[in-house]
């Protein structure tokens, strides 16, 4: 279901002083923390998300000063939603740090400072020193394949690494066990994405330092 804002509230950043405090009022934009608003929460809200859940969502981006739209997941990659695993570097900084505890359903709007966006540099089409505002809609919720528990249930011969195969039986429990089973189409896609973006070496395995990028101890 194609969700989109009515209006859009742009922070802008003032001041009526020259000087000092000027300066401090641009250092406090570019270093600004994450803000959020939830736009819709479902009565039912969990399981939330949290560091090494993998999530799937759309998500649309503007630009703060002028509300024009950089990205939209629903016109990239044939539309589907984007799968990712939170809060490991895979999407930007700031848009971890705003979906930390959804739940499937829920919608927010995240404005983002750039120095948790894009940066001094930026990145066609975001100008440098841009503050962004992502317009997000969290489909569902799942433990991903970065939690040590997962590795060790994934890893069936214990050879302290990963095939496509295990992979599609950890999900396919995952997804029948909270009553969603769904089709190998489904899953093909979500495996794509995960050794897209996590077999390295291109071997077709996910090795245990692949997969561990927290650096635990514990493998």
């Amino acid at each position: 279901m194609m969700w989109r804002l009515v209006s859009c509230t742009l922070c802008l950043f003032m001041s009526s002083q020259l000087g000092l405090s000027s300066v401090l009022a641009a250092a406090d934009e570019l270093e600004g923390e994450v803000k959020i608003e939830v736009l819709f929460k479902p009565e039912e809200c969990s399981p939330k998300s949290k560091r090494g859940d993998l999530l799937n969502a759309h998500y649309d981006g503007y630009l703060a000063k002028d509300g024009s739209q950089f990205y939209c997941s629903r016109s990239d990659k044939d539309g589907h939603p984007q799968w990712f695993v939170h809060g490991v570097g895979q999407i930007i900084k700031g848009l971890d740090i705003g979906m930390k505890d959804m739940c499937a359903g829920e919608k927010r709007k995240i404005t983002v400072p750039p120095a948790l966006a894009f940066g001094e540099k930026g990145k066609d089409p975001v100008p440098p020193n841009a503050t962004v505002v992502f317009e997000v809609e969290l489909y569902s919720v799942s433990k991903g394949p970065r939690s040590m528990e997962a590795f060790g249930r994934m890893d069936l011969d214990k050879d302290r690494s990963l095939t496509r195969e295990e992979v599609k039986e950890y999900l396919k429990l995952e997804y029948e066990k909270g009553g969603k089973p769904r089709d190998d189409p489904f899953y093909q896609r979500i495996i794509d994405d995960i050794f897209r973006k996590s077999d390295n070496d291109r071997d077709g395995t996910i090795s245990a330092k692949e997969y561990n990028i927290y650096e635990h101890d514990e493998l």
